[in-house]
């Protein structure tokens, strides 16, 4: 995790011993750790607004409810359908979360083998009665299907811990995002590995979401996919596919990558 992160340009981090880990965070129950110390925390909506803003001033626009039907190759571009309206563009990014997938493999003669396979996993949320005794994010190391049962601290000071991992078989729109207070038996499970102190009944049902997870053929899994028209074969369509953790805190970072991409 290191020696990716250094690639990656983040050099400030550092073993720790659990000594030193619990020199930081005395709760904490660690053999070892990875400490990233120019870690941060961001309001997203706000940074979503303040990208909104950007773009209406270099001229952009946010259309909302105009959901896209349809998209066509054509030899003078890619013809749009989106409520009860078409137009031809010569490029189109597909940024649409956890449709993206579908979105793709929708459009005739795009090549199939050149995209991944779409699942979704519920991640379920749940907040802390009272003040967490750690000042850090705190995350265990890696699990299958995701980063494990973490720690964060939001600008206001509320403790959660999550996500989980709940597969789905399928999406649709009256998906219920309401989190079971059942898991709740897994999350103390899992948050004691690392916070052996947490008390009885101390944790709240808080929230959820949906992750798109890609897959290859050949079970291959990838944090996310930038497909290119060199890959799927469609001119001037570009797709951001199974964009999870980390799309939103890399995702100035996606947008850069895919800059350089575009034209």
């Amino acid at each position: 995790m290191r020696r990716r992160g250094y690639a990656n340009g983040v050099e400030d981090l550092e073993l720790l011993s659990g000594k030193e880990a619990l020199s930081l965070e005395p709760e904490l129950n660690a053999a070892a750790a990875l400490w990233s110390p120019s870690t941060g925390i961001v309001d997203s909506h706000y940074l979503m607004f303040c990208l909104q803003g950007e773009l209406e001033n270099h001229g952009g626009m946010v259309a909302c409810q105009a959901g896209v039907s349809k998209l066509e190759a054509t030899d003078k571009g890619i013809l749009v359908r989106a409520s009860g309206e078409s137009f031809l563009t010569r490029q189109v990014v597909n940024a649409t979360g956890l449709h993206a997938a579908a979105l793709a493999q929708s459009i005739d003669g795009i090549s199939l083998d050149a995209l991944p396979k779409a699942s979704f996993a519920k991640g379920n949320y749940f907040k802390l009665a009272g003040k967490a005794p750690f000042s850090r994010l705190i995350y265990p190391a890696p699990v299958p299907g995701g980063l494990g049962t973490h720690l964060t601290i939001d600008l206001g000071g509320q403790a959660r811990f999550g996500p989980d991992v709940e597969w789905l078989s399928g999406m649709d729109e009256n998906f219920d995002f309401e989190v079971d207070p059942a898991r709740g038996d897994g999350f103390y499970e899992a948050i004691r590995r690392y916070w052996p102190a947490l008390p009885n009944n101390a944790l709240l049902p808080d929230y959820s979401g949906i992750r798109p997870k890609i897959t290859w053929p050949d079970d291959r899994e990838v944090d996310f996919e930038i497909s290119t028209p060199d890959k799927h074969g469609i001119p001037g369509f570009y797709s951001l596919l199974g964009i999870e953790s980390p799309g939103l805190t890399a995702s100035l970072a996606i947008a850069e990558e895919l800059t350089s991409l575009v034209h």
